[in-house]
C-alpha cells in the first residue's frame, strides 16, 4: 500500500510540473520501481531530529536535561507526530528517526515542532532550554524488523547537523515535492560538506512564510542569516617538495580554526577546499561551489641562502578576495625563517585572523548602505546600526538602538544583537547623553548577560559583558575573569584584549594595560577601531602619571573621530596636568559645546578609576580645565 501511494505521488507531482528538475523525479521513480517488489524496502520522508548542545545542558544539569527531553517527545513531538502520520523507528539518546508515508506531512510535522518548541520557550511558566535541529530527506529506506536503515537514512542523519538550533534542513527532493503545497520559504545552503557522504547535495532551510513560490529556491541563502561566509584555499607551495607542504597545511588549518571562534563569519571546512588546491578554477566557480562570498588564497616560498650556514628564508603572500565582483579587498606578506617555524606560524595566523574581520565588515557595510531597513535580516540589522554607533550623534545613536531592537525582534536568540545593544549603551552613558544612568546601566547589565547566556562561547559577547561590568558597574577587577575567559576563546580579538587593557588602566596598572595595548596592534595596526584603542592608550599612560604620552594618544584620537565625547574630557584633564593650561581649557571649552550639562562631580560619580589618586588627578585637571563642578 505504501508503495502504491508513494507511486501515485511521484507520477503525479512529475505530471503537474512540481519537480524543476524532472531528473530528480524519474531517478525517484525508477529507484521506487525497482524496490517495488521487495517487502522490506521501501521509498519514504525520513525525519531525524536531535537537540541542539545536549552535552552542554547535560553536563549543566543532567537530571533536568534530561526530563526536559522526555516532557517534549511524549507532550509534543509524538502526539504531533501521530496526528501527521508518521512512524517512530527509533530514539538513539537525544535524537528520534522518524518515517512518514508523504513528504508533505514530514515537513509539517517539523514545521509544526519547531512552532511549538518557540510559543513554550516565550511562555514564562513553560521555559525549557530544548531546541531542536532538523533533517528531512526522501529517499529508498530498508526496514529490519522496524529499524530504518539506509543511505537515505544517513543522508537524513547528516543533514540536520547543518541546522542551527530552532532551524529545519531538507534536500532539494524534499523542497521540490512541496514547495507549490506548503506556504514555506526554502533557503539555499549550497552543498555544505557532509560526514561521510561522498555525494554533493544541495540542501535548504525550510522557513515559515512566504508562498512557496519557484524563486525562494534559487535565491543564496547564508548560514546563519546572511553572515559572510569564507572559504580558505589551501596554501600554494611554490618551488616546494611534498615533504614542506605540511607547512602550508598547518597554517590554513590554524586559520580556519581561528576564524571560526569569529561568530560574525561562517568558516568552511578544511575538506571542502582541498579539491581548489591547484588553483585552476576562478573565484567566482569556486564561491558558487561552496556557497561563499569571500574568499582567502596565498602562497609561500622557501628559499635557502649560504654555503656553509645555509639559512632558509620563507615568505608567505595572502589575498582576500570577494568572489562576485573578482576584487581584491585586502593583501599581505610575512617575512620570516625556519629558525623558529612555529613561531613564525602563530604570528602570521593571528595577523590573518584579526585582520580578515574589519576587511570584510567594511565591504559588508557597502553591500547593505542603501537597502532599506524593512528588507534587511537579524545580521545585516546588526551592520546597519555598527555603521550608525561610530557616528556618536544623538540621532545615530538612536537609529542605531532602533535598528537593533529589530535584529533582535528578527531573531531573539542572536546573541551578538543582545551584545551590540549594551555595547551601545557603554556609548550612550559615555558621552553623556544618558537621563537615567542608573536605569540604562541595568539594561547594559540585562542585555550583556542575556548574550553570554545565549552564547558562552562567544569572545565578543563575554568581552562586552566585562566591559559592562568595569565601566558601567565600576568593578573592573571582577570582569577580568570574562575578559580573559574572551581571550581564552579568541586570542586573536583585538578588541578583548582592548577592553581587558582598560580594565587594567581603570584599577591603576597602567603599565599592564600599555603592554595588553601591543597586543592589539600587532593583530591589527589599522583597524576602523583605532580611535577607541587609543583612548584606552591615553588612559593607561594617565594613570602611571606620563601625562606626555597621555595627550599624544588622546590627540590621535580625537583626530580619528572627533565627535567622541568621552575623549575630550581625559584630554582636557592629561593637557592641564601637562601644564598647557591654555590648551586645557579650550579642551575644556570644546568638550562643553558636545556636552553642555557636563560637571565634574556627576561625571565623577561614574567614572570607574578605582585608585584615589587617579580619582584625585582626574578631578584636578578638570578643575584647572576651568570645567563646571
Amino acid at each position: 500500500m505504501v508503495v502504491a501511494r508513494f507511486r501515485i505521488y511521484l507520477h503525479a507531482s512529475l505530471k503537474a510540473g512540481l519537480f524543476r528538475d524532472s531528473s530528480m523525479a524519474t531517478d525517484l521513480i525508477k529507484k521506487q520501481e525497482k524496490f517495488a517488489s521487495t517487502v522490506s524496502r521501501r521509498l519514504a520522508a525520513v525525519v531525524f531530529a536531535d537537540v541542539a548542545e545536549f552535552t552542554r545542558l547535560m553536563a549543566k544539569d543532567d537530571a533536568e536535561a534530561a526530563s526536559h527531553w522526555r516532557s517534549l517527545r511524549h507532550d509534543i513531538l509524538l502526539p504531533q507526530m501521530e496526528r501527521h502520520g508518521g512512524r517512530l523507528a527509533q530514539v538513539p539518546g537525544d535524537a528520534v528517526l522518524i518515517e512518514f508515508q508523504s513528504v508533505v506531512s514530514a515537513v509539517s510535522w517539523a514545521v509544526d515542532i519547531q512552532r511549538s518548541i518557540q510559543s513554550q520557550s516565550e511562555n514564562p511558566n513553560t521555559v525549557s532550554p530544548i531546541k531542536l535541529r532538523i533533517g528531512i530527506n526522501v529517499d529508498d529506506i530498508i526496514d529490519d524488523d522496524g529499524m530504518l536503515l539506509s543511505n537515505g537514512v544517513n543522508i537524513a542523519s547528516r543533514i540536520h547537523q547543518v541546522a542551527q538550533p530552532g532551524q529545519i534542513v531538507a534536500t532539494q527532493a524534499v523542497c521540490e515535492l512541496v514547495r507549490d503545497r506548503l506556504p514555506l520559504h526554502f533557503r539555499d545552503l549550497g552543498t555544505p560538506p557532509l560526514k561521510n557522504i561522498d555525494q554533493p547535495l544541495r540542501l535548504y532551510a525550510v522557513e515559515p512564510g512566504g508562498n512557496g513560490s519557484n524563486e525562494t529556491l534559487t535565491q543564496p541563502f547564508l548560514l546563519w542569516s546572511s553572515r559572510p561566509t569564507i572559504a580558505i584555499l589551501p596554501l600554494r607551495m611554490v618551488h616546494a617538495g611534498e615533504s614542506e607542504q605540511y607547512i602550508g597545511e598547518g597554517i590554513t588549518e590554524d586559520i580556519i580554526a581561528g576564524l571560526s571562534r569569529r561568530r560574525s563569519l561562517f568558516v568552511t571546512s578544511h575538506a571542502s577546499t582541498l579539491r581548489f588546491a591547484n588553483g585552476a578554477e576562478n573565484h567566482r566557480s569556486i564561491a558558487s561551489a561552496l556557497g561563499v562570498r569571500y574568499i582567502l588564497q596565498g602562497s609561500m616560498r622557501r628559499r635557502t641562502t649560504g654555503a656553509g650556514n645555509p639559512s632558509t628564508s620563507i615568505r608567505i603572500c595572502v589575498e582576500l578576495v570577494e568572489a562576485e565582483h573578482e576584487r581584491t579587498i585586502w593583501a599581505e606578506c610575512f617575512n620570516g625563517n625556519d629558525t623558529d617555524l612555529f613561531e613564525f606560524q602563530d604570528r602570521i595566523v593571528s595577523n590573518i585572523v584579526a585582520s580578515l574581520e574589519p576587511r570584510v565588515r567594511k565591504v559588508e557595510f557597502e553591500r547593505i548602505r542603501n537597502r532599506p531597513t524593512e528588507s534587511l535580516d537579524a545580521y545585516d540589522c546588526v551592520l546597519r546600526a555598527l555603521s550608525q554607533l561610530y557616528n556618536f550623534s544623538p540621532q545615530s545613536y538612536e537609529d542605531s538602538e532602533v535598528i537593533l531592537k529589530r535584529a533582535i525582534a528578527l531573531d531573539p536568540e542572536y546573541a551578538q544583537a543582545h551584545a551590540y545593544l549594551a555595547w551601545r549603551m557603554i556609548f550612550w552613558i559615555g558621552d553623556g547623553l544618558s537621563r537615567d544612568v542608573k536605569k540604562d546601566r541595568e539594561f547594559a547589565l540585562t542585555e550583556s548577560r542575556r548574550a553570554v547566556t545565549l552564547d558562552p562561547d562567544d569572545a565578543f559577547a563575554l568581552a562586552i559583558r566585562g566591559h559592562v561590568i568595569a565601566f558601567l558597574d565600576r568593578r573592573p577587577s571582577e570582569a577580568s575573569d570574562l575578559l580573559e575567559q574572551a581571550l581564552h576563546m579568541d586570542p586573536n580579538s583585538s578588541l578583548a584584549w582592548a577592553l581587558s587593557s582598560l580594565s587594567h588602566a581603570y584599577c591603576g596598572r597602567g603599565n599592564e594595560a600599555r603592554q595588553r595595548l601591543q597586543n592589539v596592534w600587532q593583530l591589527t595596526p589599522f583597524d576602523p577601531m583605532n580611535f577607541f584603542f587609543w583612548i584606552a592608550a591615553g588612559i593607561a599612560e594617565f594613570v602611571e602619571g606620563r601625562f606626555d604620552e597621555a595627550v599624544f594618544w588622546l590627540r590621535k584620537s580625537q583626530r580619528a573621530n572627533p565627535r567622541f565625547v568621552a575623549c575630550k574630557r581625559i584630554l582636557a584633564a592629561a593637557l592641564a596636568q601637562n601644564g598647557n593650561l591654555e590648551e586645557a581649557q579650550a579642551a575644556g571649552r570644546s568638550l562643553l559645546d558636545a556636552e553642555p550639562n557636563f560637571s565634574i562631580s556627576h561625571y565623577l560619580s561614574w567614572y570607574p578609576l578605582q585608585r584615589h589618586r587617579d580619582r584625585n588627578r582626574l578631578e584636578d585637571g578638570l578643575r584647572l580645565a576651568k570645567l563646571p563642578d
